[in-house]
């Protein structure tokens, strides 16, 4: 064998036993948690009136900072979490002598805890300043709106389901009447989740397993929820 062939036989056979390595695991940890300042101001669509201040955390992935959460974490397997994110924006104008640093409430994330990856999940009808999520498992349960931002809808949707589990009109909306809507309560035997419109009787609903259905007054749920 040539000196040449040599060389590559070598390079190959190194570059086939990098590719059969077995891939270190990404060291996933929170950091600790701080408070910084936060209010209408700065994000109308999220702080509630009042509010100064917002408490957040690192998400660490090998010692470096990959993403800020706000609230508690949900654990939906051993391997992954969500939480929801949490962004430093300039909020100066255009032509400002200086940037002007504002803290918001981000969208919901999706981190593997061996890889560090973190994706951003998409809520139908999520609005920041309406929708409280409530975590079962992989089911989000919320107030969402409508497109035309008229109606307010009860959302439960799965993480990995292209739409949602449970789509039903509840109430029209109206931005000027305050808070729209309570945290969904669930329950677990059976699976259930509870929403609290204001203004409004609180809805129960129970999972089955490609819908959720209104429960039925001494009768288990049959028909599933249309989309």
């Amino acid at each position: 064998m040539g000196k040449g062939s040599l060389l590559t036989a070598v390079a190959l056979a190194a570059i086939l036993s990098a590719a059969a390595a077995p891939r270190k695991p990404r060291q996933v940890v929170l950091g600790a948690a701080k408070r910084v300042p936060y209010s209408q101001a700065g994000d109308p669509a999220s702080a509630a009136p009042g509010e100064t201040g917002l408490t957040i955390r690192a998400i660490l992935v090998d010692g470096a900072i990959k993403e800020w959460i706000t609230g508690d974490p949900h654990n939906v397997t051993d391997r992954s979490f969500v939480a929801r994110s949490a962004m430093k924006i300039n909020n100066a104008l255009p032509g400002g002598k200086a940037d002007q640093w504002v803290w918001q409430r981000g969208p919901w994330l999706l981190v593997d805890r061996a890889t560090g990856r973190a994706a951003v999940l998409r809520l139908p009808g999520y609005d920041p300043a309406v929708s409280h999520v409530s975590w079962f498992r992989d089911y989000a349960a919320y107030c969402g709106l409508a497109p035309s931002g008229k109606s307010l809808y009860a959302m439960v949707v799965q993480i990995g389901v292209r739409r949602a589990v449970l789509r039903k009109r509840l109430a029209a909306y109206d931005p000027g009447s305050g808070p729209a809507c309570g945290e969904p309560e669930w329950q677990i035997n059976p699976a259930r989740v509870t929403f609290h419109p204001a203004g409004n009787e609180a809805f129960a609903f129970s999972l089955v397993p490609a819908a959720a259905t209104p429960p039925a007054p001494g009768a288990k749920p049959q028909a599933e929820a249309q989309p």
